[in-house]
C-alpha cells in the first residue's frame, strides 16, 4: 500500500520524463537487489520515490530544506537537496521508517564512506537504469553484472569528471564517496 500511494505521489510530482527514469531505476534498483543480496522491495521503493522532489523549483527545495536535517554541503548544490527531501517524505509523509531505505534514497546522488548495500544498488540503479545514455555507461552497466564495488568506483569517477569538464562543484563528500569505493575494490571487499 505505501507503495502504490508513493508511486502515486510521484506521478503528481514529475514529468512524463523523469516519471520513466524513476520506473528505471526502481526496476533497476529490485534487479540489482536480486543480484548482490539487498532487500529487493526496500530497493524498489527507494527507487520510486529517490527523485520525488527532483523537479521543485530552487525556491521551494530551499524553504523545505530549511526545515529538515540536511547533510552538510547539500545546500551548496540545490539540485542535490532533493534526496534528503525524498528521504523524509519517505519516513514522515508515507510513513516508512526504515533507515536504511531512507539512507539509500538520502544519499543517492552523493553516496558517502561505509554505504550499506542496499544504498550502493539504489545509487548505482541511478546511474545505470536502462535510460541513461552517457559514454561510460556500458562498461558500467557490464560491471554491474558481477562487481557492484567496483561498478560504483567506477560510475563515480565518470560522475567527476563530468563535474570537472562542466566547472561544476565537486561536494567533498562525493569525492570520500568515490575514495571509499576504491579502498574496497582494491582491498578485495564483497558485499
Amino acid at each position: 500500500m505505501i507503495l502504490e500511494d508513493i508511486i502515486d505521489a510521484v506521478k503528481d510530482e514529475l514529468s512524463v520524463q523523469r516519471f520513466a527514469h524513476t520506473r528505471g531505476v526502481a526496476e533497476t534498483a529490485e534487479a540489482l537487489a536480486v543480484r548482490f543480496g539487498a532487500d529487493p522491495e526496500k530497493a524498489k521503493t527507494a527507487g520510486w520515490i529517490h527523485d520525488i522532489a527532483r523537479e521543485w523549483s530552487v525556491d521551494r527545495a530551499q524553504d523545505f530544506a530549511r526545515k529538515i536535517d540536511v547533510p552538510q554541503g547539500f545546500s551548496q548544490v540545490p539540485t542535490l537537496l532533493h534526496g534528503p527531501i525524498a528521504a523524509y517524505m519517505l519516513q514522515h509523509r508515507f510513513g516508512l521508517k526504515d533507515e536504511d531505505t531512507a539512507n539509500a534514497v538520502k544519499y543517492h546522488t552523493t553516496g558517502r564512506a561505509g554505504m550499506s548495500l542496499l544504498e550502493k544498488v539504489v545509487c548505482l540503479a541511478d546511474a545505470i537504469e536502462p535510460g541513461r545514455d552517457f559514454p561510460d555507461v556500458p562498461k558500467i552497466r557490464d560491471l554491474a553484472t558481477r562487481d557492484i564495488n567496483r561498478a560504483l568506483a567506477e560510475s563515480f569517477d565518470s560522475v567527476i569528471r563530468f563535474l570537472l569538464e562542466e566547472h561544476r562543484i565537486i561536494l567533498p563528500l562525493t569525492v570520500t564517496t568515490r575514495n571509499d569505493l576504491w579502498r574496497q575494490v582494491e582491498n578485495g571487499y564483497d558485499d
